[in-house]
């Protein structure tokens, strides 16, 4: 049924692949409205991939615009079918929901009810470090989107939703130099510079008729209303929370490459050097480069200026800075990936899961950005490194959810901005870095109302 002045479609669709059958308890739960339900995550979830294509970072914008929208997971004799009510017409053609959005739809489905479950029955120890990762590896495996027998060619591209049309079209062509390469691309699954690495690739994969191309997205529900999945995301998979989707990403990538952002790819920046920081993980190979079109040559000196300052100039040699060439980055990243598949086969660890990486505890447990939290930071450099990055990046975390995410917009509305505080020296070059994003307009997407930070750093 369609509603033309709406613009919203109700129908009843069959899954397409990936989800046969589900336990009633599976279907009652996920039909379960109430506190301890899941209706609520999945209603959430599945606007998200209906408005696939969509630019915004308004978690709230999306009921706004499609406050009637409901999902129903309907158990019959045949399997299941997915009821939806009101459901954005974008996402349908000639009264057929797209292909690739149906399939999407059925990854939010086969995620909530298979974590939920797990975590029910006993299974996850999310207690313990080694726990964590076993958890990790399950709802990878569980999303068949691990891959054995396939040689390392996994480049995970970080960066911001909010870029310019520059950067934008930069992200595109080294995606492009990345796919006539032969390397498959795994994003945070929106829009920016999540979305033109995998758009750039698509090209070039197409040019050498490669088949069976990944574009992965990997997201997590805090994040998924405020960063719709982008159209060409072919495998998508929802992690519980922000700290087990930065482990995914580390542990199927074989790469990383970090385009221009900004709070949000600065926690990702300094989660990853954390980890390589840890002594435990010395001689390990990880290819971490920086690069932008010219315009950002002085995003980066800012980036560089500020991990210099609050690690040591020593946290240099984790990562290369790779200005204007996407040539260049595309062959950095094929011989950083050749070093890591040599380290692998010596040390005998999977191609398709990075077992042998130490992810301490702090990097591993998920940071609720309280008002107290955020101001109880310990931000000082008399701290080993590793532990300073991972508060570092708890910090910008922090922001991010006041920035986009539904609980931490809400905190703010109701007790203000968040304080961070710490060594007066790493305060001010925070501030100026923040400040710098806020100019550059890299912590809200353009065309709403003026960004109002939702911190405060103390710098006295």
């Amino acid at each position: 049924m369609n509603d033309v002045q709406t613009g919203t479609v109700s129908a009843r669709i069959s899954p397409a692949g990936g989800l046969d059958i589900l336990s009633r308890n599976e279907v009652a739960r996920l039909r379960d409205a109430s506190g301890s339900g899941l209706h609520g995550l999945l209603r959430r979830c599945a606007l998200a991939v209906l408005t696939s294509g969509d630019v915004s970072d308004d978690p709230r914008g999306m009921f706004e615009q499609y406050p009637n929208f409901d999902i129903q997971v309907l158990q019959q004799d045949r399997g299941i079918k997915i009821e939806l009510s009101h459901a954005p017409a974008k996402a349908f053609v000639d009264g057929h929901i797209i292909r690739g959005i149906n399939e999407l739809l059925v990854a939010v489905v086969r995620d909530i009810v298979y974590v939920s479950t797990q975590l029910e029955q006993g299974n996850f120890d999310l207690d313990d470090s080694v726990g964590i990762t076993h958890a990790v590896f399950e709802i990878l495996r569980n999303a068949r989107i691990l891959k054995p027998q396939i040689d390392p060619n996994l480049a995970v591209c970080w960066g911001g939703h909010s870029i310019s049309r520059d950067e934008y079209e930069y992200t595109k062509l080294v995606g492009y130099q990345l796919g006539l390469r032969s390397l498959d691309i795994c994003t945070g699954c929106g829009p920016g510079a999540m979305k033109g690495p995998m758009k750039g690739a698509t090209i070039a994969h197409a040019k050498q008729r490669r088949r069976k191309n990944r574009y992965i997205g990997i997201t997590e529900p805090g994040i998924i209303a405020a960063e719709s999945p982008n159209p060409i995301v072919n495998q998508l998979v929802i992690m519980p929370d922000i700290e087990k989707r930065l482990e995914a990403f580390v542990r199927m990538g074989h790469g990383i490459i970090v385009f221009p952002g900004g709070v949000g790819t600065a926690e990702e920046i300094l989660y990853m050097l954390g980890i390589l920081l840890h002594p435990d993980n010395a001689g390990i190979p990880f290819p971490l480069i920086f690069t932008g079109p010219k315009q950002s040559a002085a995003y980066f000196e800012q980036i560089d200026k500020f991990l210099r300052l609050a690690l040591g100039d020593q946290v240099a040699q984790y990562y290369k800075i790779i200005v204007d060439d996407p040539i260049a980055v595309a062959h950095a990243m094929v011989r950083g990936i050749d070093k890591v598949r040599n380290h692998r086969l010596d040390n005998k660890d999977a191609f398709f899961f990075n077992w042998s990486l130490n992810i301490p505890p702090a990097f591993q447990q998920p940071f609720a950005p309280t008002h107290e939290a955020m101001r109880s930071l310990a931000i000082h450099r008399d701290r080993p490194k590793h532990e300073l990055a991972a508060d570092l990046r708890r910090a910008f975390s922090g922001i991010v959810a006041g920035n986009v995410k539904e609980e931490g917009v809400r905190a703010i509305e109701k007790y203000g901005p968040f304080e961070i505080d710490g060594e007066s020296e790493i305060m001010l070059a925070l501030d100026r870095l923040l400040q710098a994003f806020v100019e550059q307009h890299r912590m809200k997407l353009p065309g709403g109302s003026a960004y109002v930070p939702c911190y405060r750093v103390l710098t006295s």
